[in-house]
């Protein structure tokens, strides 16, 4: 095959998006065009996320990424379908891939040729929806990251591939936030070179049920018990 034509969707300046667009940045898969969503409620996830990550590197912005790399980026109030696709639509593109966004559902899950993508920082099935690391430490569900088709369900998609990351004693949940940030990209970079091989009809998988039901925000309490469990090195899964 060859390199797809996508769109790139994130919340304004979410970190997750900058690591993400740097990594398929690296192997040459740059955007058609990026649409931000700048909002109240984007700029509470990313403050958010910020915390979640606080003390490790954070990629370039986007708007320095994208000055350099000459991608066109427009903004809208909301990542739903009337402010989007007047931005997508007679372009030809092949795939949406999602940088970190809020859930997103209707007509923009439908017009890319061959899928949306979105790359969620927990394995699924076991861990779907929000905080996933600290749900992960809280249920001794193994860490790791999932990217994944998306549909209209939450985290419910066909998989393309996921993996653990390795959690060895004294990380904190500020780094395996980080580490699961970071898989993240660059399993969408895998999945992107995978496509430009044209090997997605061979690791499209159903995810089937998980355990778990799916995730809200982690409340102040949970996130006690995970830096409890973190400190105490009780978690179930540590690799040393």
């Amino acid at each position: 095959m060859a390199k797809p034509r996508f769109a790139f969707l994130l919340l304004k300046e979410h970190p997750y998006g900058r690591e993400m667009l740097r990594q398929i940045l690296s192997e040459g898969f740059v955007p058609e065009i990026i649409i931000e969503e700048d909002s109240p409620i984007g700029d509470e996830e990313r403050e958010k996320f910020l915390e979640r990550i606080a003390g490790n590197p954070i990629a370039p912005t986007i708007e320095e990424q994208s000055q350099e790399n000459g991608i066109p980026v427009v903004t809208v109030d909301i990542h739903k379908s009337p402010q989007v696709m007047p931005h997508i639509e007679g372009k030809e593109l092949d795939l949406i891939v999602f940088g970190g966004t809020r859930i997103i559902r209707g007509d923009i899950l439908d017009y890319p040729k061959h899928g949306v993508i979105n790359s969620h920082p927990g394995l699924l099935p076991e861990c779907r929806g929000s905080a996933s690391p600290a749900w992960s430490v809280y249920h001794d569900i193994r860490i790791g990251s999932t990217c994944h088709f998306c549909d209209n369900g939450i985290d419910t998609g066909e998989m393309l591939l996921k993996r653990e990351v390795p959690v060895r004693r004294g990380m904190t949940y500020e780094d395996l936030c980080y580490e699961t940030l970071v898989l993240s990209g660059v399993l969408m970079k895998e999945a992107l070179m995978a496509y430009d091989d044209g090997r997605w009809s061979d690791m499209r998988q159903a995810q089937g049920e998980g355990e778990h039901p799916t995730f809200r925000n982690a409340p102040e309490e949970i996130l006690e018990v995970v830096r409890e469990k973190l400190s105490r090195q009780t978690y179930a899964h540590y690799v040393d």
